[in-house]
């Protein structure tokens, strides 16, 4: 918990940094009109990769089979599409990364491993 409250504080702060550095570096109205542009990219990647991620889930369930994979992509896939709807340029970056499949299985590694470990400690209990 004390990790995700220094996100809170220390990304927005270092975003703002940056923003400002951009405004002086290359200009307001391109950093504006770049920020846009980011956003509405965003919103089409993260669209177009929810429905794939909601065909396959469909495919899996089809199968009979429990879409955990695409479970972890929707939720990776909100988070990106969201981090890049928000201004700034490190959540730009960090939702691109949560979009583009190949660095996805690497976030999707990282989160198996802390349910993993919720799991363990017994944070979180699974009934069957």
């Amino acid at each position: 918990m004390r990790f995700l409250f220094l996100l809170i504080i220390i990304i927005p702060a270092m975003d703002i940094g940056v923003l400002l550095f951009s405004g002086k570096t290359i200009g307001v109205w391109p950093t504006l009109i770049f920020i846009i542009l980011t956003g509405i990219i965003g919103a089409y990647l993260a669209k177009r990769e929810g429905l794939q991620t909601i065909r396959r889930a469909q495919e899996e369930l089809r199968y009979g089979q429990i879409p955990s994979e695409s479970v972890l992509d929707g939720i990776c896939i909100l988070i990106g599409g969201t981090l890049l709807l928000t201004p700034g340029f490190i959540t730009d970056l960090f939702g691109l990364l949560m979009l583009f499949r190949p660095t996805r299985k690497l976030v999707k590694f990282f989160m198996k491993n802390s349910f993993r470990k919720w799991i363990d400690r017994g944070n979180i209990k699974i009934i069957k």
